[in-house]
């Protein structure tokens, strides 16, 4: 009975003791890998910042560089479209140069040219705007373009004497301009007309009457050719009455 009793105090002290080492092996495996997995969270959590931080740069980086290239592209729309200004603005002037040429050997040998149609057209009191019987005298003029070889048309605007030099200068201009638009618009070249504003410098008749202001009042209009047959059958148109 003693033996018996002494293995089953044998057996229970051993199980005690294996209890006792099981649960001291769980506490240490414990206490030595839950910092392992604590360590391994952080990472997985850093990992994750990590990673959205790199798609959020990422994305602003796609941003920039898309907007980098809608300003390049736009750069390059803006200086093609310069390119095309500065050419179209370079051909321009090549053909103003052209005419400004073609208009000064004209001008230069002007003693050459003869009057084929010679008018006159006039204007009211300060004004720059042709009436109806001043276009029909231009009509008249216009007539004979067609038939006129090597032609120019010489464009001079006169003023009465009221006012001043200055300002009679400038309606002499305006009322040349009139006359040109007027030319232009029934196809004549600009580089075909050669203009004049003499102000008050050229009077037709005398300052001192009302009739003679009207008769100063006018654009001298004259078409001339250098041909030397034409223009010696040069003929000459009047202009209708004067505005008074």
């Amino acid at each position: 009975m003693k033996v018996k009793s002494s293995l089953v105090v044998l057996a229970a002290g051993a199980t005690l003791v294996l209890a006792t080492a099981g649960c001291t092996t769980k506490n240490y495996v414990r206490k030595q890998t839950e910092p392992i997995i604590d360590k391994t969270n952080s990472l997985d959590e850093l990992t994750a910042k990590n990673s959205s931080a790199i798609k959020d740069v990422d994305a602003r980086a796609q941003q920039g560089i898309q907007g980098v290239n809608d300003k390049a592209a736009a750069a390059d729309q803006k200086a093609t479209d310069a390119r095309g200004r500065a050419d179209q603005a370079q051909t321009l002037a090549n053909q103003a140069g052209t005419r400004v040429d073609a208009l000064s050997n004209q001008v230069a040998n002007l003693d050459n040219y003869h009057p084929v149609v010679e008018t006159s057209v006039h204007f009211a009191f300060n004004k720059a705007n042709l009436t109806p019987k001043a276009k029909e005298a231009l009509n008249q003029l216009l007539a004979e373009v067609p038939n006129t070889k090597g032609y120019l048309v010489v464009v001079e605007g006169d003023t009465d004497s009221v006012g001043s030099a200055t300002y009679n200068y400038k309606l002499s201009e305006r009322r040349a301009n009139a006359v040109v638009q007027y030319l232009a618009s029934n196809n004549v070249p600009a580089h075909k007309i050669y203009v004049v504003g003499l102000g008050k410098d050229k009077s037709a008749a005398p300052n001192s009457t009302s009739e003679g202001r009207a008769q100063n009042r006018r654009v001298d209009v004259r078409l001339m050719t250098n041909n030397q047959a034409q223009g010696q059958t040069s003929a000459q148109t009047t202009a209708p009455n004067p505005s008074r």
